[in-house]
């Protein structure tokens, strides 16, 4: 992922010990580990990756379980922190020096690697190792594939975007949960009615703002259109169901959808995660992390069975399948095409053995994550059981579980899109000028 508010988006503990810990890409307390170099000798395979909390010991414990197995034929792990990450491995892969096994986003990132020729294409590999394929959530592929071909081995965990819901203020006002996008806007003007928020939005931080974005147009229009758009097709945006989905925007945002001075409500402070617990706002379109935050930071309104959740519902009339979804559908890992045939078939090794085996799955489970591993539903217990539960219901059953747009594109036109989006919310660009000004940065 390229923006700077990654760290806020990716996984946050679940567990009330894990609930304030750092996002797994947030930086770290320290640079590179000491337990490895960036090279690779004679029966060694390189792994760069990120460092901090909790991430960092599950990586190292499955690098650890590997060596054990594996003493003639050892990985050595860099751990790095998350800006240092992407700096340091731009410039390894421009010079040739990459490390045996690459870790990623996927999307936008991958696809200039694939571009580049500097990762290896494991779809055969991964035609020939169906036991392995089959182990991991079929959704969480889309963003290690470029072009129809998978260049990245889904691993670590899915973090779906959903709708989160206040049950106390549901109950207050008298009304029901949104089954259609036209209860959404029928429950808009009975919550203002009671000086309550329909919606929480930390609109200064602008990707929230996206999340509503990219369920609007996938419920309206299905996965295609973005699909177009991340292929590099010229004009996608210009689908006749882009400019339906950004005039309902806006008619949201007129029709005080959102809460009073939304774009100056930051998500960095949870700000918007208060608004919901505290019951200023009835609703909120979220990443699933943000039920550790409200665990944490909401005193006892999730134990006590206030917070509810669903997938965004369809929109009436609507082309998207109501079971898709977005948000980060897994972390990723793919092997350098400079690594030499021996350090290639060490790190296909620790793809098909290590990174699908149960202690893998038992120990992101722990950290309080919904594994790209399938089968986890046994791990799930105590007080987070059904959250995870429903998490990765939704994840296992979207038939497209599509990635952020703004880790899915290129860091260009992902800032581009960002900027377009905070300005469409502030009612400052109209839909057909957020068209032009997106389609002018296809491809680049």
């Amino acid at each position: 992922m390229f923006n700077s508010n990654f760290s806020r988006r990716n996984f946050l503990g679940l567990t009330a010990g894990a609930a304030g810990a750092a996002a797994l890409a947030a930086c770290g307390s320290s640079g590179p580990s000491d337990k490895g170099g960036s090279g690779s000798s004679s029966g060694s395979a390189s792994y760069w990756s990120l460092s901090g909390e909790p991430g960092q010991p599950i990586r190292q414990a499955a690098i650890d379980r590997f060596n054990k197995a594996n003493p003639d034929t050892k990985i050595a792990p860099e751990f790095f922190q998350n800006d240092a990450y992407k700096q340091k491995i731009k410039t390894a892969i421009g010079a040739g020096q990459a490390p045996t096994m690459i870790w990623g986003w996927g999307g936008g990132g991958l696809k200039s690697y694939v571009d580049a020729s500097a990762v290896v294409d494991l779809t055969d590999w991964l035609g020939q190792n169906a036991a392995v394929k089959d182990k991991i959530l079929t959704s969480s592929f889309g963003a290690g594939t470029v072009n129809g071909k998978v260049y990245a081995l889904p691993i670590e965990t899915v973090q779906p975007i959903v709708l989160f819901y206040n049950k106390k203020v549901f109950e207050k006002v008298g009304v029901q949960p949104p089954q259609s996008y036209g209860d959404i806007l029928d429950l808009i003007p009975k919550f203002n009615a009671k000086g309550i928020a329909p919606f929480s939005l930390a609109g200064q931080s602008r990707w929230t703002n996206m999340m509503w974005l990219e369920f609007m147009l996938d419920r309206q229009a299905g996965s295609e259109v973005f699909d177009n758009v991340f292929s590099g097709k010229a004009g996608s945006w210009s689908d006749p169901q882009v400019l339906e989905m950004l005039t309902k925007v806006q008619d949201l945002v007129k029709g005080k959808a959102f809460i009073n001075g939304f774009s100056s409500v930051t998500a960095d402070s949870n700000a918007d995660q208060a608004l919901l617990y505290t019951g200023k706002a009835a609703m909120m379109v979220h990443g699933s992390w943000s039920f550790g935050i409200q665990k944490a930071n909401g005193g006892d309104f999730v134990k006590s069975g206030g917070l509810g959740w669903m997938n965004f519902p369809p929109i009436d009339g609507g082309k998207g399948d109501p079971t898709n979804t977005v948000g980060n559908p897994g972390q990723y890992l793919s092997i350098s095409s400079k690594a030499s045939a021996a350090e290639q078939d060490i790190a296909k090794k620790f793809f098909s053995t290590t990174l699908v085996d149960d202690d893998e799955k038992a120990g992101w489970v722990k950290s309080g994550g919904v594994p790209v591993l399938k089968d986890a539903d046994s791990l799930y217990t105590g007080d987070d059981a059904q959250f995870l539960k429903d998490m990765a219901a939704i994840a296992s059953g979207a038939k497209t579980f599509a990635q952020s747009w703004d880790q899915a594109l290129s860091p260009t036109a992902a800032e581009t899109l960002l900027d377009n989006i905070a300005k469409l919310f502030q009612l400052q660009v109209t839909p057909q000028q957020w068209v032009d000004n997106m389609n002018a940065v296809i491809g680049k």
